[in-house]
């Protein structure tokens, strides 16, 4: 009898077509989880003119499907180390689409904002749980590229939103851009069929059959004999408590990505939610403010892909940190009056840095915690994240009322991004006496 530990296994097999099919159905997931995210900044300066919104009532509407992010991240991210992914996954999904599709038929701003939050929480809870499963079926080799790959369907989601809504909205108004959820209503039974459960999750619940049949489908040369097991050995923590995020000396490095995820994502929600309005505030015109929408997103999506294949072989603080640093600068630049073609290439910098290092941030967390915690760990990040993303919409609002110069305001939002890079500079130094103190405890 044989007991085989099936992380090694996965580190030691070739990159399938199951695997493949996994990064394939959790992108899927994340083009309408991104969708769903910046259709709210498309529609914002519709929403404004038809219920004659201040901006800073604009940004607290904003807000409400944030604070369900928030919560959905710390509860659904929690909860899915105890049901499993799939299950997770699955009623994050039919949460998000339906109550999105709901908002299309909002009449006023609290029935908007009702919807928004109910939106949220399945949004933030499919986020962590997505990055936990791709990260467990890819190996360790591929690992940030592979977890970038399918993260990067989420700013294919804000590409979407931004598409439909230089047809859709001039000619329709902003309420067909909710209606367009009830579609991906159809991938259910393809979640249910294909989407596998964590490997880790079933050896632990003493599902055997089940583990085999998936791990049969990961490595289909080297078949199992009828009395091998599969075994998970973690050698810390078994509790998926928030207590045991800090420990083993993993306090200061938690600390830091909670820091670096509060401003990505004040950055992120911020630039998503306002840029169009402020650019058609100083004289762009409607379908150039939501092409730097679709710009700051494409922007996203290959900063995330190139960010996951330079973390595979530069180290994913290193990578992370360059990025913050060109965030802070590009986002500074935006409020120089730049022709419009010049406009758009810094948009997609800013993109790539601050969305792209979003998902960066989410593999760095993946990969610092054990697979018992580590739902939990992208949870609580993520939940962190989610009062930054709460901020940014509502400071956003609140500082353009102020009707500062357009230089100023723009510098001012580049501070969490050199505040973001401070932060990821301290967790790269604290991983490295981490792992020292680890190897000298092992020794």
């Amino acid at each position: 009898m044989r007991s085989i530990e099936v992380t090694k296994a996965i580190d030691n097999t070739p990159f399938g077509g199951f695997q493949w099919m996994v990064a394939l159905v959790c992108g899927l997931l994340l083009i309408v989880d991104g969708y769903d995210v910046f259709v709210a900044g498309t529609v914002l300066p519709a929403l404004m003119k038809e219920w004659g919104l201040s901006k800073p009532q604009a940004g607290t509407l904003q807000a409400w499907a944030l604070f369900g992010m928030m919560f959905g991240a710390l509860i659904f991210g929690s909860l899915a180390d105890k049901i499993g992914r799939k299950k997770g996954i699955a009623i994050c999904f039919v949460l998000f689409t339906l109550s999105t599709l709901l908002a299309g038929f909002a009449s006023s701003p609290t029935q908007f904002g009702v919807f928004r939050f109910v939106a949220g929480l399945g949004c933030g809870g499919l986020m962590p749980n997505a990055v936990a499963l791709m990260n467990e079926y890819a190996p360790k080799r591929l690992r940030s590229t592979m977890v970038a790959v399918m993260f990067s369907g989420y700013s294919v989601g804000g590409m979407v939103a931004a598409g439909l809504g230089i047809g859709l909205i001039p000619n329709y108004g902003w309420k067909p851009m909710f209606f367009v959820a009830a579609f991906p209503l159809l991938m259910l039974p393809l979640i249910l069929w294909k989407l596998p459960e964590s490997l880790g999750f079933l050896i632990r619940q003493g599902k055997q059959e089940q583990a085999r049949e998936i791990y049969a489908k990961i490595a289909p040369s080297a078949p199992l004999g009828a009395d091998d097991r599969l075994v998970f050995t973690e050698t810390k923590g078994t509790s998926a408590s928030v207590a045991e995020l800090f420990r083993h000396q993993r306090a200061v490095s938690t600390l830091m990505l909670w820091a670096a995820f509060f401003c990505c994502l004040l950055l992120v929600y911020l630039l998503s939610s306002w840029l169009p309005k402020v650019l058609q505030e100083v004289g762009y015109a409607e379908q150039a403010s939501l092409l730097s929408l679709f710009s700051l997103n494409f922007g996203g999506m290959l900063g995330a892909i190139a960010g996951g294949w330079l973390g595979d072989r530069l180290g994913l603080p290193k990578v992370v940190i360059g990025y913050f640093g060109a965030a802070a600068v590009s986002i500074a630049l935006i409020g120089f009056g730049l022709p419009a073609p010049l406009l758009f290439v810094i948009v997609f910098i800013a993109g790539a840095t601050t969305i792209g290092t979003q998902i960066l941030l989410y593999a760095s967390v993946a990969q610092l915690y054990n697979l018992s915690v580590r739902s939990t760990g992208l949870g609580w990040a993520s939940g962190v994240g989610r009062i930054g993303a709460i901020v940014g919409p509502t400071l956003g609002g609140v500082l353009l009322a102020q009707e500062l110069p357009l230089q100023h305001n723009f510098l001012i939002f580049a501070v969490p991004a050199a505040l973001s890079a401070l932060a990821m500079l301290v967790f790269a130094v604290s991983n490295v006496h981490r792992s020292a103190a680890v190897q000298v405890a092992a020794a």
